[in-house]
């Protein structure tokens, strides 16, 4: 038997919206988060182990490069959505990952249909819902905690912010 590849838990809204149902029929309740992750950091870690522990399975949207420069601006995404989404599903708290084009994550929740909608404290729960969630929303929705300090855009901009920044970064073949 093979070892199972990261990849192969990254899939279309299709695919991954027929293995939420089939997990549903079983009883068993998804959970449903989104963002960018465009730097996987401990953050990121912490509040899909929390989401996870929502349900028994985790769902994660991945913001596509496209929606990514829409949210954070013309240098960003760092990293292809393809590749986000390959790490993020290699980590044991994530069982599906779907990259998704929209501005919100609204028309990927209709058609996945999540028992709870999950995401990072930062956002209030009322954003959430006038935003993120279809009418007719029936599941829980859930603030996730946050590590302070920890942030993407920090992280960024420590790094732009380094001496020899540029030597570095051509090092290693960037």
């Amino acid at each position: 038997m093979s070892p199972a590849r990261a990849r192969d838990g990254v899939g279309t809204r299709a695919a991954v919206a027929r293995a939420v149902r089939r997990a549903q029929r079983r009883g068993e309740r998804v959970v449903f988060t989104n963002g960018c992750f465009d730097l996987l950091h401990v953050g990121h870690v912490r509040s899909l182990e929390q989401a996870r522990g929502l349900g028994d399975r985790l769902v994660v949207g991945v913001n596509s490069d496209a929606s990514v420069r829409r949210l954070k601006g013309s240098e960003r995404p760092l990293v292809p959505a393809r590749q986000r989404a390959e790490v993020l599903a290699a980590l044991a708290c994530v069982d599906w990952v779907v990259v998704f084009g929209g501005a919100t994550p609204r028309s990927l929740i209709a058609a996945l249909g999540p028992d709870v909608y999950a995401k990072g404290g930062d956002w209030p729960l009322r954003v959430l819902r006038q935003q993120d969630l279809p009418r007719g929303f029936a599941g829980r929705v859930v603030r996730l905690r946050q590590v302070p300090g920890v942030r993407t855009t920090r992280i960024v901009e420590r790094a732009r912010n380094r001496p020899g920044r540029a030597r570095r970064l051509q090092d290693v073949g960037h």
